[in-house]
Order: structure tokens, then sequence, then C-alpha cells
């Protein structure tokens, strides 16, 4: 569920997207009806979406949410009960004075988040882990259908579609609003763990749109990952997930110029980093490593603190990294490893042994503006730049970002003018 596009401050547009999923929490633990609360919640929204801009926002914008959207569900009930009656008198089934109780319409003001509860909720195993997954990113983590169909490299009608039998799904299965046992843990939390990591890349990588990062979702799916984390504080994996986060968003600060460019690692300013987030990440990913199985979050984090603690990029243990995306091959089938790896191999065993990797790549990525980002860097690296340019330019197109865009054209314009061309 997507807060609606609006052209007022997006500082209010953040504040929507954070407090939809916590709206939608509140008002299906007091109806029980998910998808229901899901519709009145997004009313509540395009009500927000013209009244704030004019009036201001409301000194608590949650509850002026749980009572807009909770006044709508009560309608919907009556109405839903006003149908009934009247169907039950025509059959003459039941005395005409019958009257049903009102729904309630008090305000929750508590300061309960029920975000946590409704991540869980959507990753029921009543479902399918990718309609699971798929339904949770519009859920709680805000993303419209078309990024999402994007992560999943599928057509947005099919996408809507999934979401929409997961929606009704979890209506049909009656599945209690409540945050699962211990028993129920091992079934949800692989489905969990995916979704917390989508959401935090596309806050840190938006996919699509003019910013480079969405520093809300990003810093939301690190809450969410605290508090699993605060749940399962031996599960390695958890550990590792979070750490993961911290250690990338570590960087965020320094990934854009002074004008919202986009910085490449190896070019960015060190100093900057976030020294706190950096120290907390590897203290969890050197406690979480021994306590194994070794999963693909850790490994990951892993390789992330490897660049993190290199005082220069000219400084960092390629030949570690090279290892360690040897090992997460192993664990995880994710095909964007390849590229990744591509680059270490190329930074361990020169351009052309990366190159080669790439030569016939998972067709998955056949389309994906990465591999040829990869590839041009490869060819950079190489000595080739006509051919670096050309992947440049078929990457700028292939991307919906518009700051990578940019770069990727810059850089194929430089490479192109050294050339002559």
């Amino acid at each position: 569920m997507n807060p609606p596009v609006t052209s007022f401050d997006p500082t209010v547009e953040d504040l929507l997207r954070r407090l939809a999923p916590r709206v939608v929490g509140v008002l299906t633990r007091r109806h029980g009806d998910f998808a229901a609360a899901e519709d009145a919640v997004q009313e509540a929204l395009l009500d927000a979406s013209t009244q704030w801009p004019a009036e201001g926002v409301p000194r608590n914008p949650r509850g002026w949410l749980v009572q807009v959207a909770g006044r709508r569900m009560t309608e919907q009930v009556r109405s839903e009960q006003a149908r009934r009656r009247r169907e039950e008198l025509v059959a003459g089934r039941v005395p005409a004075d019958r009257r049903s109780a009102p729904g309630a319409d008090a305000v929750d003001q508590g300061a309960h988040d029920d975000t946590l509860t409704l991540l869980f909720l959507c990753c029921h195993p009543v479902l399918s882990p990718a309609s699971a997954i798929a339904l949770t990113l519009r859920s709680v983590g805000g993303l419209t259908t078309g990024e999402i169909a994007a992560a999943f490299l599928v057509p947005e009608a099919t996408m809507g579609q999934r979401i929409s039998r997961a929606k009704q799904r979890i209506k049909g299965s009656g599945v209690p609003f409540r945050t699962p046992d211990g028993a129920e843990w091992p079934a949800r939390l692989d489905a969990v763990l995916h979704v917390l990591y989508l959401i935090f890349n596309e806050g840190y990588a938006s996919s699509t749109g003019p910013g480079l990062r969405r520093v809300e979702l990003s810093r939301e799916a690190i809450r969410l990952t605290r508090a699993v984390h605060a749940l399962l504080p031996e599960d390695a994996e958890v550990a590792g997930l979070l750490a993961l986060m911290l250690l990338t968003e570590a960087r965020g600060p320094a990934r854009t110029g002074p004008h919202g460019e986009l910085v490449p690692l190896a070019e960015q300013d060190r100093g900057r980093w976030d020294t706190a987030a950096i120290a907390e990440g590897v203290s969890l990913i050197t406690a979480a490593l021994p306590r194994g199985p070794v999963g693909p979050y850790q490994v990951q984090a892993a390789i992330a603190a490897v660049h993190d603690e290199a005082p220069t990029a000219a400084d960092t243990d390629w030949p570690q990294i090279l290892a360690l995306y040897g090992v997460l091959a192993r664990v995880s089938d994710n095909p964007l490893i390849i590229l990744n790896r591509a680059v270490a191999v190329a930074m361990v065993d020169g351009p052309a042994a990366g190159l080669a990797l790439l030569a016939d790549p998972p067709r998955v990525l056949t389309g994906h503006h990465r591999l040829y980002a990869v590839r041009a860097h490869l060819h950079e690296l190489a000595g080739d730049p006509e051919a670096a340019a050309a992947d440049y330019r078929i990457a700028a197109r292939r991307t919906a970002s518009l700051p990578e865009r940019h770069h990727l054209s810059l850089r194929a314009a430089r490479l192109a003018a050294r050339t002559g061309e």
C-alpha cells in the first residue's frame, strides 16, 4: 500500500510513507481484516495529500490517519451490516427492529507500533515466498508495484495481480494479527529477511526517479531489522543482515556529490563515512560468523567490512574479497553476485579475467543495466575506451535512476572525447 504521489513537501510524503504500515497494523489488529485496512488507509492517505498542504500537518499525524481510516472502515462495516439486514428482512428471517452494535471509532493514540507484526503477517507461510515478499514490499516497504516488478524482473501487470491475489489469500486464511511464536519463526524468517534486504537496497540505491537514495526506506529497514534482531539475538543471519545494512549505509553520506551526483566507491571521501555505524557493523559480524551456519547476509556483511576497514581504495584487500565472493556464490543463487565477483576477479587477476566471467551471463542479467555498467568498468580498466563507452551508453539507456543515468552517460562522454568519437 503506497502513499499517494503528491507535489507538496517531500518531507510530508516521507512521513506518510513511514506512517502507512503502522496505521494499517493498528486497523488490522482492531478489525481483523488486512485487505480492508489497506484500502481504508489508502483513502486516508489520499485525504491527507489534499488536506495537509492547505491546512498543515496535524499535531498527531498518526492519530489523524488512524481516525480517518478507522471511520472509513466503520462505514464499510455498517454499510455491509445494513445490506445484510435488508436481505434478511426480505427473506423474513429476523425481526425488523434488530440492531447491530456500532463499530469502535476510538482513535488509537498509543505509541504501539504494529509494523513488525504486519511484516510477519505478510510473510505468512500461507503465501508462496515470491507473493509474500511482493506483498510486504508494498504494504510495509511502501514500494510501488512498478518498483517491485523491477526488483523481480517481471512486468508490472503481473506483479499487480500477484499482490492482489496475496491480499485475498491473507484475508481468506483467517490468520490472526499477532507476532508469531517461536515455533512459527522458521517458516517465515527467510522471507522476512529477504524483504528487509530488498527494502534497504531500494533505499540505498533507488531503482527509479530523480534521487540516488531514499533514506527513509533504508532507515526503516534498519529499524525493523533491529527489532527482529532484538527478538532473535542469537540468530547469526539476522545479525549478519543488520551488520550488512549498517556497513553499507555508513558510506551513504559520501555516495553523492554536492549536486546529488553519484560518487563511486573508489572515489568517495572516506572521512565522510559513519565510523560509529562501521564499528557497530564490524562488531555484529565478528560475533555472528563463529555462531554459524554461515549464510549469504553474513558473507555480504564480511565483504562490506573489508571495504569499510580499508583506509583508502588502494588498501582494499581484494584477494580476501574474492575469496568471500567464492563462498557467497556457494550459499546464494542471486545472479547479481556474478557481477560483483567479476569485479573482484578483475582486481586480483586482471580485467580480462573479469570480462571472461561475463562472456556468457545468466539470461536474467542480459537486459539488466548493471551487466553493461560492470562490463564498461572492466573494459575501461583494460584500456579499451571505445568498448567501455559503448557499454556505458547501453547501461545509461537501461537504468531508470536519473543520477545513475547521468553518471553513466558522463563516463561514456568522457571516454568518447578521449578517443575522438
